[in-house]
This record gives structure tokens, C-alpha cells and sequence, in this order.
């Protein structure tokens, strides 16, 4: 089965002299009850970053701009015990946007130290690779497959943090 295209934004900020990221307790639809970055499906004709825009503001009503997104990784997720939601993660960071987070339907965003982050709370992969892209680095070359209670890894092909 062909992977669902994704993006995700873990959008920074400096406050108070400590570095942030914005997370948000997901709502609705899969990761329910977890901790996640900002992002969704790309829409029919969208590129990754256009899509990283939209849903960023639907799901926070923060303002972006693509030229502001920083590349850092794709990620593949494999889920074999069903395989409608296995995905092509585009991952990015961005560091500048318009407006204050909203809570919406989907997500109830929250400012995290990145020192700080919930990983007990996050989807089983992101301890792997989140802490390197939190701190400027990319990742390369990254394969999870999760076990058939959808949450765990069990097997990966390790990103390369550069």
C-alpha cells in the first residue's frame, strides 16, 4: 500500500530566555489523547510545505509563512496491522509566525521547554529523533514500523542526525 503523504511543524520560540517548542494534545482521529506536533494530511495538488501552512492555522490559528519552514526530514511510519495508517511524514521546523495559539476542535496547543518535552506522552518514535530536530539537526534516511497495538515501534531503521 502506497504511504499517505503528512507534514508535521514543530514551530520555536525563545520566551523568557528559554527555548520553547508548540505541541498540542490531540483532540480527534488518530494519536488521540497523545502529545503531537502540528500538521495533517496534504490535500489533492498541495506541496508539503503548503499543506504545513494550512495546518498550522486550522489546527492552532497561527499565521505561517512557507518561505519560514526549515526542512529538517521525512520520516516513513509503517503500521502493517493497518496499513491505512501507515504515512510519509514531511517534518518541519519554523521559528517565526503571526498570532498567538488557539485551541481548535483537533488540538489544544501547548508551549513545551525543550527540555521538557513529554515524550512518555508522544507518539513511541519521537524520543528517537524529535530531541535532535528540537536542538537544529535533520534526519535522514528514518523507517518505523509499529506493532499491532498501533503504539509501539518494533522495528526501525534508525535516522542519521546531521
Amino acid at each position: 500500500m502506497a504511504l499517505i503523504d503528512v507534514c508535521v511543524v514543530y514551530i520555536l520560540r525563545t520566551h523568557a530566555g528559554v527555548d520553547e517548542v508548540l505541541l498540542g494534545y490531540k483532540r480527534t482521529g488518530m494519536g488521540l489523547g497523545r502529545v503531537v506536533g502540528i500538521g495533517g494530511k496534504l490535500e489533492a495538488g498541495e506541496s508539503p510545505e503548503q499543506a504545513a501552512v494550512r495546518e498550522v492555522h486550522e489546527e492552532t490559528g497561527l499565521r505561517l509563512s512557507a518561505s519560514d519552514l526549515q526542512a529538517v526530514g521525512v520520516l516513513d511510519y509503517h503500521f502493517p496491522a493497518r496499513d491505512e495508517y501507515s504515512q510519509r511524514s514531511h517534518v518541519f521546523v519554523c521559528r517565526r509566525f503571526a498570532g498567538g495559539p488557539v485551541e481548535t476542535d483537533e488540538i489544544v496547543p501547548a508551549w513545551f521547554s525543550i527540555d521538557e518535552v513529554p515524550y512518555e506522552r508522544m507518539w513511541d518514535d519521537a524520543s528517537r529523533w524529535l530531541p535532535t530536530v528540537l536542538r537544529g539537526g535533520h534526519i535522514h534516511a528514518s523507517a518505523y514500523t509499529f506493532g499491532d497495538d498501533l503504539a509501539t515501534v518494533v522495528a526501525e531503521e534508525p535516522p542519521v542526525g546531521v
